[in-house]
């Protein structure tokens, strides 16, 4: 597929454009043409009616050549022999002066962790409002309490190719769906809301059946009538549960973002410098896994070429291993991982991860809350910010329940997290059997670029971690 939209239909010669690229990358340590063809669509269904239905067909081309620490990139939507021959020109400044050595062509995988096909064209344009329409009935039918009911539904799929100097070819077709839904509920004048999204590497087969909309829908409207009953949140430093799946998010954002090579490198995380060293409690060990099939984080080969992998980050609380690209592994002497990641042709590549998890323990999740004298049990988030350089963060609770004398109590609203990732990691102190992932709604942010990805976690007991809320802890 690949091959037939970026030459035949282009009209563009292989020959040629593969003469433009070695002439561009010669000196230079490493480099490639990323080649991308993409098409999106997008659904909305908000107050009882269809709000928005986008579609959109994007192309072109990033040409990047790497010596050492600098990096030449040009890029255009003109999928031309003459537009590869103006970025040629401007990307081989950067090699001037520069003998480098071209590093070798990453390692070929015939893995496919996602069938190759137009999730677009597996479900009809009048099935899929049919179903946003079916989704809004069902929700305000549910329950007499429920005031709004917002759906979506979106698809894409990306074609890549990735051509390297002396003719190595990497080729990749990339679906992805999602479908979410946002309930709102009043009752005596109060209003709260709940939401559930999903979705991966796949048609929207899976995503459309009533069973699986109905049970989204379920779970967001039992998640605002939760909330409906919530008071508000301690304040002050205590015990903390987390939930199994989504909260692995505060993993991805206050710990995960630390362990990307081009920061370590820089020596602007605070995990720098500490390979080898116990950064974690015992039994604590965190994986990014981007092989795992049909998961929206994961990838057959990343925007370099490389196949991605299970790398391990932390194991049994020391840290042994960073996420990279090709040019942060090469300059710090490391292997790639397969992590490294664009937005588009438009955008640099970086070490980004794919699906990041932490492993099971050995706890039941009823043993664990049972362990809690005084505390809170945190089982949905929402933002969070983090500070990459110290691992300070404040992620808000969604959803959360105060726990008193092992027993999970009334439901509380307000609450924050705050603290920070490398300091979070040795106040582990209980870690559930009950690994899960999320349902496959992550979007990463990095200098701007944003891409899909996947957290998980067990059920985990945090000892003494900060709680901000609107009621002082007795």
């Amino acid at each position: 597929m690949a091959a037939e939209l970026f030459f035949s239909r282009t009209g563009m010669d292989r020959g040629r454009v593969q003469a433009k690229l070695d002439e561009a990358l010669a000196g230079a340590d490493d480099g490639e043409l990323f080649l991308e063809y993409s098409q999106s669509e997008s659904f909305s269904f908000d107050d009882g009616r269809l709000k928005a239905a986008n579609f959109d067909t994007s192309q072109g081309f990033g040409l990047r050549s790497v010596c050492g620490e600098a990096v030449g990139y040009a890029h255009a939507n003109e999928l031309s022999e003459e537009a590869i021959g103006r970025a040629a020109q401007t990307v081989r400044a950067v090699a001037k002066g520069h003998s480098g050595m071209s590093s070798g062509a990453p390692a070929r995988t015939n893995v496919k962790l996602y069938p190759d096909i137009d999730p677009l064209e597996s479900a009809n344009f009048e099935t899929k409002v049919k179903l946003l329409a079916e989704m809004d009935a069902y929700a305000r039918a549910k329950d007499p309490r429920v005031r709004q009911v917002s759906c979506s539904l979106a698809g894409e799929w990306q074609s890549v190719e990735i051509i390297r100097a002396g003719g190595e070819t990497y080729r990749d077709v990339r679906p992805l769906v999602r479908i979410y839904v946002s309930v709102v509920a009043e009752e005596n004048g109060r209003q709260e809301s709940g939401s559930y999204g999903g979705g991966g590497r796949a048609g929207y087969e899976t995503f459309i059946t009533p069973e699986y909309w109905k049970a989204a829908i379920d779970e967001a409207l039992r998640q605002a009538l939760v909330n409906l009953a919530s008071v508000p949140a301690p304040a002050g430093e205590m015990t903390v549960v987390l939930g199994p799946g989504w909260p692995g998010i505060l993993l991805h954002e206050a710990i995960g973002h630390g362990l990307e090579g081009d920061f370590n490198r820089k020596k602007t995380s605070a995990f720098s410098g500490l390979l080898g060293q116990r950064v974690a409690a015992p039994g604590v060990t965190v994986v990014d896994d981007g092989t795992i099939g049909g998961r929206r984080g994961s990838l057959s080969i990343d925007d370099e070429g490389t196949p991605t992998s299970r790398t391990v980050l932390i194991e049994d609380g020391i840290l042994k291993g960073y996420m990279q690209d090709r040019q942060n592994a090469r300059l710090m002497g490391m292997a790639p991982t397969g992590n490294g990641r664009r937005q588009s042709y438009g955008s640099m590549v970086m070490p980004r991860m794919t699906n990041t998890f932490m492993l099971a323990g050995d706890k039941t999740p009823e043993e664990i809350l049972a362990s809690v004298k005084k505390g809170i049990y945190a089982t949905n988030f929402g933002g969070g910010q983090v500070d990459i350089t110290n691992g300070k963060f404040v992620f808000s609770c969604t959803e959360a329940y105060l726990v008193e004398d092992g027993k999970v109590g009334a439901p509380i609203k307000g609450a924050t997290l705050i603290g920070n990732g490398p300091d979070v990691l040795t106040r582990v102190g209980m870690i559930g059997n009950d690994m899960k992932l999320d349902s496959g709604i992550g979007t990463c942010g990095k200098n701007g670029q944003s891409v899909p990805v996947g957290v998980g976690q067990p059920t985990l007991r945090l000892d003494g971690l900060t709680v901000g809320g609107t009621a002082q802890a007795a």
